[in-house]
């Protein structure tokens, strides 16, 4: 591997190479180390990653699914322009699913309290141990959990089709999130819920999903700057 080449991401038992070799594009992709009409080359990155072709080809679809590539025919994989309007897109296609499946799992009573209170101990300390990518998992795994207990299949498989895992990683990157207010905001939905105070915990999830999505206004109508 040569200095200008990224250093692959170390090995993490709960995701495939593939998914590594996702993450590790992404990131190089919202960072702009790898910049919009880039042809991303299989073999080449086969070679870079030291591996065969197979996991990057599964890697390179995830990232057509998620918009942030297209496929040419006979010409090969780009990197899409607009990356993160689609990004804004999907926050708000999330905020939707998320406080829909709130709102279910709450009236039904099947919100598996004790394993949100468990993810937002796993944020607390990978936000101790600077360690995003733990942060990352558990944050998935709580909004994973509320999805479940929702009980609707439709729901869930629009919410999986979001790409859920990569795209909290693109977020934490594009809009360098702290990790420590990654705990706080979950610790906050987790307590509405806790209280039983249906319309706050719908309202926490919603917004807490709306948030990334960089819009002028709010979900509720309010200007508000945009990051720039």
């Amino acid at each position: 591997m040569t200095p200008d080449e990224p250093a692959v991401t170390p090995l993490v038992t709960r995701m495939t190479l593939a998914q590594q070799i996702r993450e590790s594009l992404v990131v190089r992709i919202v960072s702009g180390e790898i910049q919009p009409g880039e042809r991303l080359v299989e073999t080449k990155l086969a070679a870079m990653y030291g591996t065969s072709q197979a996991p990057v080809r599964e890697a390179l679809r995830d990232l057509e699914a998620m918009r942030m590539v297209e496929t040419r025919p006979r010409r090969g994989t780009f990197v899409r322009h607009f990356v993160q309007q689609t990004l804004r897109e999907s926050y708000v296609v999330r905020a939707a699913l998320e406080e829909t499946a709130t709102r279910l799992a709450m009236l039904a009573g099947t919100v598996p309290l004790e394993a949100l209170r468990a993810e937002v101990k796993a944020m607390r300390a990978a936000a101790r141990a600077d360690d995003a990518a733990a942060a990352a998992r558990a944050s998935v795994a709580f909004h994973r959990h509320i999805v479940d207990a929702a009980r609707n299949e439709l729901l869930k498989l629009s919410w999986e089709a979001l790409q859920i895992e990569a795209r909290t990683s693109v977020t934490m990157v594009a809009a360098e999130v702290k990790l420590k207010d990654i705990a706080r905001d979950h610790a906050e939905l987790l307590r509405s819920i806790a209280d039983g105070d249906l319309e706050t915990a719908c309202k926490h999830a919603r917004d807490h999903q709306w948030h990334y999505a960089d819009l002028p206004h709010d979900a509720h109508g309010r200007a508000r700057r945009q990051v720039s």
